[in-house]
């Protein structure tokens, strides 16, 4: 990938105040918590507590309005298009029919769990889609995606500070 094409969060908001440009890299679709940590960390020199505080507030002050959304931005598409109304309904039909009341309790759990999963298209985002598509209750959704939120920065704030420059594992590798 060519130099141009690079995502440089900091860059972005360097004349930010750095608790706001935290909070606002945050709440970036593909940055979320994973991008937003490191930056804080690295980049603006906030303390790690700080960038994780600020990071999940951030990546959190969407997902109430994306679980409200989803509903009546799909239902529109199902009455303005034939396409999307059978794609929406053979959606709904495949993933709601695998998901039995029993199950209810371990599809919330497994939401919180891909939510905290720090890897690319996972996230609270991504969380409230699955939400929407498993009709999880927007009240129960909005609680499990948080709880995964705070697994994710936990994890990413764990990796942040035993990779960081202050740890051994950066002296050893990168020098300073």
């Amino acid at each position: 990938m060519s130099p141009q094409f690079a995502v440089n969060w900091a860059g972005w908001f360097t004349n930010m105040n750095r608790y706001l440009a935290t909070m606002l890299i945050a709440m970036i679709p593909l940055a979320e918590l994973r991008g937003s940590i490191p930056v804080a960390y690295l980049n603006f020199h906030l303390p790690l507590w700080y960038a994780f505080l600020f990071s999940v507030i951030g990546n959190m002050i969407p997902i109430p309005f994306v679980l409200w959304f989803l509903g009546p931005a799909s239902k529109w598409l199902m009455e303005h298009s034939k396409i999307m109304n059978r794609f929406f309904n053979w959606l709904f039909a495949r993933t709601r029919k695998r998901l039995e009341k029993k199950y209810e309790l371990y599809a919330e759990i497994a939401l919180a769990i891909f939510v905290a999963i720090p890897l690319p298209l996972t996230g609270a985002w991504s969380g409230a889609v699955a939400a929407f598509i498993f009709d999880i209750p927007y009240k129960k959704a909005l609680f499990w995606i948080f709880i995964g939120v705070l697994g994710a920065g936990a994890a990413v704030t764990t990796v942040v500070a035993l990779l960081g420059p202050q740890s051994f594992l950066w002296k050893l590798f990168v020098g300073g």
